[in-house]
């Protein structure tokens, strides 16, 4: 058979992947000695082990401070600045906060809460998590919404895994008690129905494997989801992310049921009751848990009214120029900050003229400092932070970078003025899906910045309107769907290690078929008379006259 021959192959087959595929690409840099051409042979090499993993990720990710340099396509200086820059500050303070959440066990207050409210059925939890994320996403930046809502989805998984483990228990251990009463009242009458009986206990349930995969799908589907509602949210309105507000840099003219009615099985009742067991458990509130929920909405009211976009926001209101300098990495350390003074239990306030009723009490409320220990130390932040994946994102951003500084991406927005020649429906669906592939290896930003320009140029020569172009362009830029580098959110979600590259290439593809599809079905119904497309503008125009 054709596996069986293959076998001895695949031994090899990290070590073919590392070696030969620099050697198969190494003809693009030598017959094209250019800065865009050595800077697309290190893309597509780390592209192929980022997709293999013959090497950790992180391992792939330094590539860039390595060869950029070494090619003459960047400094070192200039790489090295990208692998902590303001979106990966960002991804470091809110998962510091993310920490401090599952610290106190704030996430299993709140998750226990969301499964007594919606019930443990998969695909409600699946929709009331998605759309949660959407619409923070909407609002906050994607990374920030998938840092807040992935630790309440893990802590949500391992309550069910928990709760449906307790319920199966109780289920056995009933079972048990009714088959001993059965056996004594049976052996008598007929002794081998007893033999029946205890031989079918004997095997294993096999059900047991089939819900163990079926677990790891829902936990896989439950923490894609997240991601993904995280980037689709975020194209709703202009400050949900990022390539939405370059659009609107470009042009000024951007406008902007399952198992419902049904009674609950004896199981889920039983999950129910054991939910309220554990949520007994946890009693009232603590001060640690009430001062971490404290600093956790307080950051989340910080990056919505930053600066909302229909309101002047309090980074400008209160400081010059603060809509310029501020961005939403500030707040996040900033609370980051807090989390290692502020206490985590109540400090106590002992006055000088102290009652000397019990002097050694008294001598060592003295010794004792002011505030006690803090809500987060920084050996659990230290054990905890997924250090690889703030590399992952470094090396996700020095490559777009390079890509813009060496004329590679402008190179491959040139490329696109022959589809001049073909429907303007049919222009906006390939721009798309070029856009869709192009945005899981370079940072969605860097996307909508480096080729919206070429787009809007392009659409004036051509004479169609601008936004027909554009729009789908700046949407698809979003739709970073398979790769963890392709977007902080992605990132996240990989972190927590329930899902592998190929898991989210997998689905990831479909979701980026899925996307370009409905915009290109908005775009080509309702997008029309909405914005006018089947005419040449008069602003549009007048730039080509200037």
């Amino acid at each position: 058979m054709a596996p069986t021959c293959l076998r001895p192959l695949l031994r090899y087959r990290s070590f073919a992947i590392l070696f030969f595929t620099p050697l198969l690409l190494l003809p693009l840099p030598v017959t094209v000695p250019t800065r865009e051409a050595k800077c697309a042979y290190i893309i597509i090499i780390m592209a192929v082990y980022w997709c293999t993993e013959v090497i950790p990720l992180a391992v792939t990710s330094l590539m860039p401070v390595v060869f950029f340099p070494l090619l003459g396509v960047q400094s070192s200086k200039s790489v090295c600045l990208q692998y902590l820059n303001d979106t990966n500050m960002l991804f470091v303070g809110g998962l510091i906060v993310a920490i401090s959440v599952e610290q106190w066990n704030l996430h299993k207050r709140i998750a226990l809460r969301v499964l007594l409210i919606l019930g443990v059925k998969p695909a409600l939890l699946m929709l009331g998590f998605m759309i949660v994320t959407a619409f923070l996403s909407m609002w906050i930046s994607n990374t920030a919404t998938t840092a807040m809502m992935v630790p309440i989805v893990q802590a949500v998984l391992e309550q069910m895994d928990n709760t449906e483990y307790d319920v199966t228990m109780m289920e056995q251990a009933t079972g048990q008690t009714n088959t001993v009463i059965e056996l004594q009242e049976k052996n008598v009458s007929d002794p081998t129905s007893v033999q029946v009986i205890s031989n079918g206990q004997v095997p294993d349930d096999p059900r047991s494997s089939e819900e163990k995969k079926m677990k790891k799908r829902i936990c896989k589907g439950m923490t894609l989801c997240v991601c993904y509602a995280a980037s689709i949210g975020g194209t709703a309105t202009l400050t949900g992310t990022g390539p939405n507000m370059v659009l609107k840099g470009q042009m000024n003219h951007f406008k902007k049921s399952w198992g419902c009615g049904t009674e609950r099985t004896a199981k889920e009742k039983a999950a129910y009751n054991v939910l309220k067991a554990e949520m007994k458990k946890l009693g009232p509130i603590s001060y640690a848990e009430f001062n971490v929920l404290i600093m956790f909405v307080l950051l989340v009211l910080l990056w919505f009214s930053r600066h909302p976009g229909f309101v002047k926001g309090w980074a400008s209101r209160l400081f010059p120029d603060g809509e310029k300098y501020i961005t939403d990495s500030v707040p996040a350390v900033f609370i980051a900050l807090l989390l290692f003074i502020l206490p985590a239990t109540k400090p106590k306030f002992v006055g000088w003229n102290s009652s000397m009723s019990d002097p050694e009490q008294t001598e060592e409320d003295i010794k004792k400092p002011f505030l006690p220990a803090p809500l987060l130390d920084w050996n659990v932040v230290q054990r905890k932070m997924p250090w690889s994946i703030v590399l992952l994102l470094g090396g996700g951003f020095a490559l777009a970078d390079a890509s813009a500084n060496s004329g590679l991406s402008a190179w491959l927005g040139h490329q696109m003025t022959p589809l001049g020649s073909i429907p303007p429906w049919a222009i906006a669906t390939v721009l798309s899906l070029i856009i869709a592939v192009f945005t899981e290896c370079t940072s969605n930003v860097a996307t909508a910045t480096l080729f919206l320009p070429v787009f809007s140029s392009m659409a004036e020569s051509v004479k169609i309107h601008p936004l027909y172009v554009m729009l789908p362009g700046t949407l698809s830029a979003s739709f970073a769907f398979m790769l963890p580098v392709a977007t902080p959110p992605n990132a996240i979600v990989f972190s927590y290690g329930h899902i592998r590259v190929l898991d989210m290439v997998r689905s990831g593809i479909v979701m980026n078929i899925i996307g370009v599809f409905c915009v290109t079905l908005a775009i080509n119904t309702w997008g029309r008379p909405l914005f006018e497309l089947d005419t040449f503008p008069t602003w549009a125009n007048s730039t080509t006259n200037q």
